[in-house]
């Protein structure tokens, strides 16, 4: 790679660390192709991606994070490392894990969280959570939910009116 491609490779890692949600380390040290394809394809499901990255550039480009872990992630990058990345910090931990469930092959080292470094442990209890779209699910069903009682009560006085005046009309008539 030239210098060229390198500043450019930087340049791109640089700006999904400042703009992912979550960086899911892992080694992937002997998945063959069609497991790497499958581990993409999971990830862009949930609306994240992967990437092999070189750990030298991975380390420089996380040189201008100091401030925003940076400098405590730089003990993630050693070995055969790819990137899971995605903008929600749920989505790409989640895959990840999922995938490395089914095959021992993908290993978790770490994550990058905003300012936090999380270790394996982390990245496993951070995939348990629901997504967000999971919880903007919940949210709405808890925003609905008191509309729909409100419906039926004030519906309940004028159905019991209606059903006093049609007994009453029925007793009238027999």
């Amino acid at each position: 790679m030239d210098r060229a491609g390198k500043a450019e490779s930087m340049e791109v890692l640089k700006s999904i660390f400042d703009e992912s949600g979550v960086v899911v380390v892992t080694h992937y040290s002997g998945l063959t192709v069609a497991e790497m394809t499958d581990l993409r394809g999971k990830l862009r499901e949930q609306g994240g991606a992967l990437k092999v990255i070189k750990n030298r550039i991975a380390k420089k480009a996380l040189e201008g994070l100091g401030d925003k872990g940076g400098d405590d992630a730089k003990g993630l990058f050693s070995g055969p490392v790819a990137i899971a990345y995605s903008p929600d910090p749920v989505a790409a931990s989640k895959a990840a894990v999922d995938f490395a469930k089914d095959n021992d092959k993908l290993v978790i080292i770490g994550a990058m969280m905003e300012e936090k470094v999380l270790g394996a442990d982390g990245v496993q209890a951070l995939a348990k959570l629901p997504s967000l779209d999971q919880l903007r699910g919940k949210l709405v069903g808890l925003i609905q939910a008191p509309a729909t009682k409100v419906a039926g009560v004030l519906q309940a006085p004028a159905g019991q009116l209606a059903r006093v005046v049609s007994a009453y009309a029925n007793k009238d008539a027999a």
